[in-house]
């Protein structure tokens, strides 16, 4: 059973840093990208950064220099590091494993940002 558990959202002040955590299990985590995503009401989930089997980064354009992705791959477990934090911010963040044939979901963390 595949399962992906995000932790770490909440309620934070501006200016402060988060760790999201994604906890992955049920199929070989080593082998697939790993991204995360965020949503606002009334808006398309967006992608924020993704990290591929080997370790490549890449990150949306409004988040660099911000937002870090990392993964354990001994731990099954993806993060998503963010600094400054500001009001736009505010999202349910969801966590994504892609594979060459499948796609995978977690249920989403709430993160809001204000003072």
């Amino acid at each position: 059973q595949v399962q992906l558990v995000e932790s770490g959202g909440g309620l934070v002040q501006p200016g402060g840093s988060l760790r999201l955590s994604c906890a992955a299990s049920g199929f070989t985590f080593s082998q697939y990208a790993m991204r995360w995503f965020r949503q606002t009401p009334g808006k398309e989930r967006d992608l924020v950064a993704s990290i591929s089997s080997l370790g490549i980064t890449l990150y949306a354009d409004s988040v660099k220099g911000r937002f870090t992705i990392s993964r354990d791959n001994a731990k099954n477990t993806v993060y998503l590091q963010i600094n400054s934090l500001k009001p736009e911010v505010t999202a349910v963040y969801y966590c994504n494993a892609r594979g060459n044939t499948d796609n995978f979901w977690g249920q989403g963390t709430q993160v809001t940002v204000s003072s």
